[in-house]
């Protein structure tokens, strides 16, 4: 059986080597001429270690990733309102890893080629249309930068994994527009500093409208963290002017005058902001949850399927749960007319809820309660928001998003479940 995946990222890669286990020819075609190591930082939860583990990968992971201990969030003039701990101290069997995302698709493109081999993967490759012929797919490839359309390619499935202005989605659902934006830009940036707090903690300060968020995602050979960072703004307008790029530079003065009153005896997060050799802008976009996401032998998976808001540390997390979930119905129902509803099923009304979960700010909801409670600061955090409150938000989300811990502990991997 012959998968053909539109998409090289992390989703695209993480299911070309989940499907090729569970027995699948599979073929990727990536737009780009060369997969680069570029982005920032991303974490991984335990559930998509755990998933990545399955594959070998984790011990590899750890070498280029941190491994964090605690999350804690803190009102605008540094007070901390809630922490909890993560990963490995938490009682998970597998650890939180925050790794940079390019060295993340890198390392997955290398296993790819090792085991799938280096023919199995096709850059330079944007797909131009598709046809379900009913008993197969027939996919055409071309080279945007030349303009030519290369022979049809057939398969038994179409995997869309191409992100969130995804070809094969167009295809599926025309007429559906742009992405939607809520009006928060995300200026982004790594810089090598000095460890803070515990050197192993992810922080968030501020509220939806104005936040920072940073986390250390690897070591120099001197000690230092590099630790990524994204500072983040709300404004009254929703049009964007321009396409949103990942690779667009921002300009501190759009931004930096914004935080510099957040100067903790913790952390210094102008210092931080003006340290990074260069800063990226995005816009937070998302799409609303689909009715349906394929039909016959055509499917979505990662951003392609469900691009949501970049809230509690599950847009690469989702995608690699996809790709497991998607090699587990293949496992149990050889027939792609029968694995592609499975995996729909069991994928699509989950990330959906994760999705408009994460429009009402999922667990970072506490620091707007903060916020709107005590705008100008409090002494005691159980004056403003009691451990119970902070507790079920914390709890309700990792429900939502599928690693509470007693469940992820006993469960078995994705990709060996019953669909």
């Amino acid at each position: 059986m012959r998968a053909l995946i539109a998409g090289g990222g992390i989703g695209g890669l993480t299911a070309a080597l989940s499907l090729a286990d569970a027995g699948l020819e599979v073929e990727v075609f990536e737009s780009v001429s060369a997969i680069r190591p570029l982005g920032v930082g991303i974490n991984l939860l335990p559930h998509a270690v755990r998933e990545l583990e399955e594959l070998g990968l984790r011990a590899a992971l750890e070498e280029v990733g941190m491994l964090p201990t605690e999350l804690a969030y803190y009102s605008k003039h540094g007070k901390r309102i809630w922490q909890e701990p993560r990963g490995l101290v938490a009682g998970y069997r597998w650890p939180q890893i925050s790794v940079h995302r390019g060295v993340l698709q890198q390392l997955l493109l290398r296993a790819v080629r090792e085991r799938l081999g280096e023919q199995r993967i096709h850059l330079g490759r944007h797909l131009a249309r598709f046809e379900d012929a009913g008993d197969h797919v027939l996919a055409r490839f071309g080279d945007r930068q030349a303009r030519d359309e290369a022979a049809s390619v057939s398969g038994d499935l179409l995997i869309g994994a191409d992100g969130i202005h995804s070809q094969v989605r167009a295809a599926l659902h025309p007429g559906e527009g742009p992405p939607r934006w809520n009006g928060s830009l995300l200026w982004r940036g790594v810089t090598v500093a000095e460890p803070f707090l515990n050197g192993q903690t992810m922080i968030m300060a501020g509220h939806a409208d104005h936040k920072f968020v940073c986390y250390p995602i690897a070591r120099d050979e001197r000690g230092r963290h590099l630790i990524n960072w994204v500072a983040e703004l709300r404004f009254p307008v929703t049009e964007l002017d321009e396409r949103e790029d990942w690779n667009r530079q921002g300009k501190l003065e759009d931004f930096l005058p914004r935080f510099e009153s957040f100067r903790f005896d913790w952390l210094d997060v102008p210092a931080l902001i003006r340290g990074a050799e260069v800063v990226y802008v995005y816009p937070m976009v998302d799409r609303d949850p689909l009715a349906r996401w394929g039909a016959g032998r055509v499917t979505l998976l990662g951003d392609a399927a469900h691009p949501m808001y970049p809230i509690g540390s599950n847009g690469a997390s989702q995608a690699i749960l996809d790709a497991r979930t998607l090699a587990g119905c293949f496992r149990c129902h050889r027939d792609p007319l029968s694995a592609l509803p499975a995996y729909e099923q069991a994928r699509r009304p989950a990330t959906a809820a994760i999705g408009l979960s994460n429009r009402k700010q999922g667990p970072e909801e506490c620091m707007t309660i903060v916020e709107q409670r005590a705008p100008d600061g409090f002494e005691r955090v159980e004056d403003v928001i009691s451990h119970a409150e902070l507790s079920a938000i914390a709890d309700k989300y990792k429900q939502l998003a599928g690693f509470s811990m007693e469940e992820l502990n006993q469960r078995p991997s994705l990709a060996h479940a019953e669909y």
